[in-house]
């Protein structure tokens, strides 16, 4: 048996550290190996590890500490090393804002925060590696391990959440939340009344948003005709959400959807797999007005033909009580004569 610390496993943190320096001094000096962008767009521990590797080797270089006369803050081995006009920034954590050249305003907090980030400016960085590979982008806010990692040179992005990473060249976008978030509670809104909003929808990838329904967005615009027929198919139900869903077993109104898609697919909403999830019941509802109006259509054009027929009748019923006058008229006549004979 070997001795503890000796053979293969006392030489596998050897080889480790050495694949961390050379990563970190791909990351911070510029000379990133395919293999290490690899790491680092991965967001592994190795990145991290690295950083805390090179920091121990490199234990003789003092940290850029305290402030200097452009307003800038760094604090912690090679934070804000780079930086030459760049003004008001704030750099704490080994490597953060590193490559900051001429950048202004930015927030960078914890190992490799916007260590990438060159000429981009009011950036907010809050987390280990945290819009690590942003370069230019501006306006960026990130909070969160590793979050807005993937965010390079987009503008105006929010990303909040532990590998929230965004992703490269986006703007204007909000992300909340990695894959493993299943439930979210929000208070403040149950509720509130809300006059003149439009209700809010969620996709299959947790994308938020709004119907709109403006021509600025719609194409091959036609009558629905019968297209809204297939809701007579439909068969409404009354059900319970089971026990782990809904432990008061509140009775429920509406549609399965798996019987939904059996008539008409375009009519279910799927889950992120491709199944069936549920039903598009804002859809439902044009089509029954589609069917309302066709039949209130229908109930106008069989009044339109009642009230013609009324008026037929009407002017039988005139001309028959004429034709019974003079009958009557008649037979008072021709009484009259049998009398004078």
């Amino acid at each position: 048996m070997n001795p503890p610390g000796s053979g293969a496993n006392a030489e596998r943190p050897l080889r480790y550290k050495a694949r961390k320096k050379t990563a970190v001094h791909g990351i911070l000096d510029g000379s990133t190996l395919s293999k290490c962008r690899r790491t680092v767009l991965n967001r592994t521990l190795v990145v991290m590890m690295t950083l805390f590797s090179f920091i121990s080797s490199e234990a003789g270089i003092p940290p850029p500490d305290g402030g200097d006369s452009k307003g800038n803050t760094a604090e912690g081995t090679k934070a804000l090393v780079s930086n030459t006009t760049g003004f008001s920034n704030t750099a704490i954590g080994a490597g953060a804002l590193y490559k900051n050249t001429t950048g202004v305003g930015n927030t960078a907090t914890g190992m490799a925060a916007l260590g990438s980030n060159t000429t981009g400016f009011s950036n907010t960085a809050i987390g280990v590696s945290s819009l690590m590979l942003n370069t230019t982008g501006n306006y960026n806010v990130a909070l969160g391990d590793s979050a807005g990692d993937h965010l390079s040179t987009g503008d105006n992005n929010i990303d909040i959440g532990h590998n929230v990473s965004g992703v490269a060249g986006e703007s204007n976008t909000i992300r909340i939340g990695n894959t493993d978030i299943m439930v979210t509670y929000i208070r403040g809104i149950s509720g509130k009344t809300v006059v003149g909003g439009s209700a809010v929808f969620v996709d299959s990838n947790g994308k938020l948003g709004t119907i709109t329904a403006s021509t600025r967005f719609s194409d091959a615009i036609k009558p629905m005709d019968k297209a809204s027929e297939a809701i007579l198919s439909l068969k409404p139900v009354t059900f319970r959400y089971k026990t782990e869903i809904d432990a008061s077993g509140t009775s429920q109104f509406g549609l399965l959807a798996e019987e939904v898609e059996k008539v008409n697919s375009d009519l279910v909403v799927r889950d992120k797999d491709g199944k069936p999830y549920s039903v598009r019941y804002d859809h439902v509802n044009v089509m029954l007005l589609n069917e309302f109006l066709k039949e209130h259509k229908t109930v106008q054009e069989q009044g339109a033909t009642i009230a013609r027929l009324e008026k037929q009748i009407a002017a039988l019923t005139a001309g028959l009580q004429k034709v019974s006058a003079q009958l009557e008229v008649g037979k008072a006549r021709a009484q009259t004569v049998r009398n004078n004979q």
